[in-house]
């Protein structure tokens, strides 16, 4: 099976919270279809990307002004599959990875402004593995239209979300959400 490079973003503070424990279920399956797969994870909060300043240099040019970006940019687009590992925070991603997303503005410019059509040309699969504290799913829903917009001047089609809620009252359901990762894959591997 041919080796893939996978890409993790990361965005809890928490090393081991119930966002690392869901991406360690997700991992778990994955290897068991995918074993040789080089992961690499871009830890949001380490990171401490300087947010988007709309300064425009991305309209005229490639690239970025501000060059915290390039670690990122080299990981994309290496990347044959994405996964987006985050709890919920306001109905949205943390300020961190939002950051993140934030900054993907020169590859829009890139599409829009430079007309540059496909400004990554190796395809992705991206997936969505969130937390969220109440029983009110709609934080997951809007990061998911969140990323299918950001997606999609990236080369990138969220494929799959898996979700856990109500974790300010009980814990993960392991087998539940492994289950569900495992149905995802299987549903999922002819186009991974």
């Amino acid at each position: 099976m041919m080796e893939k490079n996978m890409l993790v973003l990361f965005g809890s503070p928490r090393e081991r919270g119930f966002t690392k424990e869901l991406f360690d279920l997700f991992i778990q399956e994955w290897n068991n279809i995918y074993p040789n797969t080089n992961i690499h994870t871009f830890h949001a909060y380490q990171e401490n990307m300087a947010p988007c300043t709309a300064c425009g240099f991305c309209r005229h040019k490639d690239g970025c002004s501000i060059p915290d970006y390039q670690l990122f940019d080299t990981l994309y687009r290496n990347a044959d599959v994405v996964v987006v590992a985050t709890p919920v925070y306001g109905l949205s991603f943390p300020a961190p990875l939002k950051a993140v997303f934030d900054r993907t503005q020169q590859y829009y410019e890139a599409y829009v402004s430079r007309h540059i059509k496909h400004p990554f040309e190796k395809s992705k699969k991206a997936f969505l593995l969130s937390v969220y504290g109440s029983d009110d799913k709609r934080g997951v829903e809007m990061m998911q239209q969140q990323l299918q917009l950001t997606f999609s001047v990236m080369n990138t089609k969220l494929i799959g979300t898996i979700s856990a809620g109500n974790t300010d009252r009980k814990p993960l359901n392991t087998k539940e959400l492994q289950n569900a990762v495992k149905r995802l894959l299987l549903a999922n591997i002819s186009v991974l």
